[in-house]
């Protein structure tokens, strides 16, 4: 079926045909043909951009246009015939479409903006070894609004929702005195992303910005994401990229530059 949905486009005249993008899109989605990167089939895309920032030239972008529906069933099928890995979450085809309901606003009392004090801090359960080191809620970047008073001068740890579960020493190594805004780069809204980043940019006087992915080609269009959020802002802040195993270690830490 048709429907207004996001899909990659690609630039040929940015693009350099490197391939850098074809390993990264989990559905096989792209591939390099007569030298410069094309999109396979529309039932592939996601349109979800995690092929973004693995681009060197900015040759990728995510538009909304009509499209056929994104196929699981045949993205399965066209990645065992690679002899690629079938990743195990593929995301619904009618929540992908522009026009999909979403779920109503809620009053959630868990979305409620809280600084937690020292003492407040020293009463969290301590069941594993260090204890929590959060010092504010919520942690969701979709529910924390861009004027949060624990925002401000902040040192940001925006962190891909996975990165957590793998990595034991997330609290003790990188979530004292930061604060977390947590999301994910593949599942969720990317442009609601970029809007609330930008907005957080803009009016906090942020000191840094630690931006936490997992080595799965479907997580790093975080820092696209960031990336977009920082142009949109008009500053850049101080940016490191960490990028973390499946097994929980680091692969690398390296310092992002804007061009805005």
């Amino acid at each position: 079926m048709i429907h207004q949905r996001k899909m990659i486009t690609i630039n040929e005249e940015l693009c350099n045909g490197c391939g850098q993008c074809v390993p990264a899109c989990a559905e096989g989605a792209l591939a390099i043909v007569d030298g410069k990167a094309k999109l396979v089939k529309e039932i592939y895309c996601d349109g979800l951009g995690a092929c973004l920032g693995d681009c060197p030239t900015g040759a990728l972008k995510v538009v909304v246009r009509e499209a056929s529906d994104f196929d699981p069933e045949a993205v399965s099928e066209h990645l065992k015939a690679q002899g690629r890995e079938v990743p195990d979450h593929m995301p619904d085809p009618e929540s992908l479409r522009m026009n999909s309901p979403k779920p109503p606003a809620g009053g959630c009392p868990g979305a409620a903006l809280k600084t937690m004090t020292p003492c407040g801090q020293a009463n969290i359960p301590t069941a594993q070894t260090g204890g929590s080191a959060l010092s504010h809620w919520p942690v969701q970047l979709r529910l924390v609004p861009p004027n949060a008073p624990f925002l401000k001068n902040a040192d940001l740890l925006l962190t891909a929702d996975c990165v957590p579960v793998a990595m034991p020493t997330y609290h003790g190594e990188y979530v004292p005195n930061r604060v977390v805004l947590m999301g994910c780069p593949k599942f969720d809204n990317q442009m609601e992303y970029v809007e609330k980043l930008a907005g957080i940019i803009a009016e906090n006087d942020l000191n840094s910005i630690t931006v936490m992915e997992m080595e799965v080609p479907c997580c790093s269009s975080m820092s696209a994401i960031l990336n977009e959020a920082v142009k949109r802002a008009g500053r850049t802040v101080p940016t490191e990229r960490v990028t973390v195993s499946r097994t929980g270690s680091v692969l690398r830490t390296v310092t992002l530059e804007f061009d805005i």
